[in-house]
């Protein structure tokens, strides 16, 4: 069974500091309206479809027996994530990359960004050795597909773990906290939340922000494109993610709570 929880653009972001005008009329501070449909897909052990603006990204986590050649006899367990766009997730078609023949090294840096950012909440040794791989695909982009994968899979990934701790075969969660990821940039000037594409290909500074509940930083990857920026603008980019991330945190709890009382409708 399926849920979804939404976030109304806005919600839980403090006033614009900038008045700009933004596609959908957003204030500086708002996050895109943002949904997370736990259930999206019945065969994986854990599904969410997370869907911000008009970027759609379906996350999936699949656990396995074993773990990679050197984690064996270890007692310990992995993370590992995949990314992909579908063809048709862009304006205009882009090739799969098994018609190439090799992944590209875009992809290659949002793999390793997932997966870095999801094992740094689950406990390997309380995993066992098994393997967590969440598959990521983006059905439509409009800016910030690495981010909401993030924010997708923790959800698929907790959902996943849970079951398995249900069902008796762990005894305990190995995640130890929820973690969260959002996009901030300046654009003319301005310091924006959560860019969609056409923020994102003419922004003067790119930033992707991935915290942690309890606030620690996990990974910022800023980037000037054009001029340099300031520590000030620095400063209002990671307040303006904290906000937006906060947000989609309480958004990740709703969606938990809902799945949970789909499950179990008596309690």
């Amino acid at each position: 069974m399926s849920c979804n929880a939404t976030l109304a653009s806005g919600i839980a972001t403090p006033p614009s500091h900038h008045a700009t005008f933004r596609p959908g009329g957003r204030a500086a501070s708002e996050l895109r309206p943002t949904r997370l449909t736990p259930g999206f897909v019945a065969m994986p052990e854990g599904s969410v479809l997370i869907e911000a603006g008009n970027t759609r990204v379906l996350c999936n986590a699949t656990i396995e027996q074993g773990v990679p050649g050197w984690l064996r006899n270890s007692g310990r367990g992995w993370v590992t994530a995949e990314y992909g766009m579908l063809p048709r997730a862009t304006l205009t078609r882009t090739a799969r990359e098994s018609e190439r023949g090799k992944v590209t090294g875009r992809t290659h840096e949002i793999q390793r960004l997932i997966g870095r950012s999801l094992r740094s909440v689950v406990d390997m040794k309380l995993l066992g050795e098994r393997t967590v791989i969440l598959d990521c695909d983006v059905l439509q982009a409009d800016g910030g597909t690495r981010t909401a994968a993030i924010t997708g899979a923790c959800l698929a990934l907790r959902i996943a773990l849970d079951k398995l701790v249900a069902a008796g075969t762990l005894k305990a969660s190995p995640l130890t906290q929820m973690v969260a990821a959002t996009s901030v940039g300046v654009v003319d000037g301005n310091v924006l939340l959560d860019l969609c594409y056409e923020e994102d290909s003419r922004a003067e500074v790119d930033m992707n922000v991935v915290m942690l509940a309890s606030g620690g930083l996990v990974e910022t990857q800023a980037t000037a494109e054009k001029d340099a920026y300031s520590r000030d603008q620095l400063n209002q980019m990671l307040d303006l993610a904290e906000s937006g991330i906060r947000a989609l945190l309480a958004l990740q709890q709703t969606a938990l709570q809902q799945t949970n009382a789909a499950l179990d409708p008596v309690s």
